[in-house]
């Protein structure tokens, strides 16, 4: 998978694989068991959360969301979905939405002051700054993705030796 070349901050995929959903959830307990200190995996029904180990972890390591979805024919499709750890992504999230939520009251103010005929520059400052605020924040979520990404293909490894 080339997720580095991916605009988006939490790439996906999906495959097909021969295995069935049984096999693989007998693979996921062998391998929880062999992978312990370095990774931990977490399956709840069709789901398989595949996460770096405490012992290297970083505040940017990736984890792997995969969904398994059985087949008619026997086979399971097998879709994954790469991202930050769910706090700091809520913590992205959250900051997001403020930064939002000022530049549309912002906005709110400036047009305000403008239909009253006061001053309004202040208040497209503010909202130039939470542009950039939100620029920023994208910028920053890339360059953690960068970093977290020899984590990711870690965890790429760890999906192949399930689904081999």
């Amino acid at each position: 998978m080339e997720i580095e070349n991916q605009i988006q901050l939490r790439p996906r995929f999906e495959r097909i694989t021969h295995k069935s959903m049984e096999a693989i959830t007998k693979r996921v307990i062998s391998l929880s068991e062999k992978l312990n200190p370095h990774f931990v995996l977490k399956q709840l029904d069709e789901h398989l959360w595949i996460s770096i180990g405490s012992e290297n972890k970083k505040y940017y390591s990736p984890h792997l969301h995969i969904e398994f979805e059985p087949l008619e024919d026997g086979t399971t499709k097998v879709k994954g979905l790469f991202g930050p750890e769910p706090a700091l992504w809520t913590l992205f999230m959250f900051l997001h939405f403020v930064v939002a939520g000022i530049f549309i009251i912002f906005g709110v103010f400036s047009y305000s002051n403008w239909s009253l005929r006061q001053p309004y520059g202040i208040h497209i400052l503010i909202m130039l700054l939470m542009v950039i605020a939100w620029f920023s924040l994208y910028f920053i979520a890339r360059s953690n993705r960068k970093k977290g990404m020899p984590q990711a293909y870690e965890l790429e490894k760890v999906m192949e030796e399930l689904l081999k």
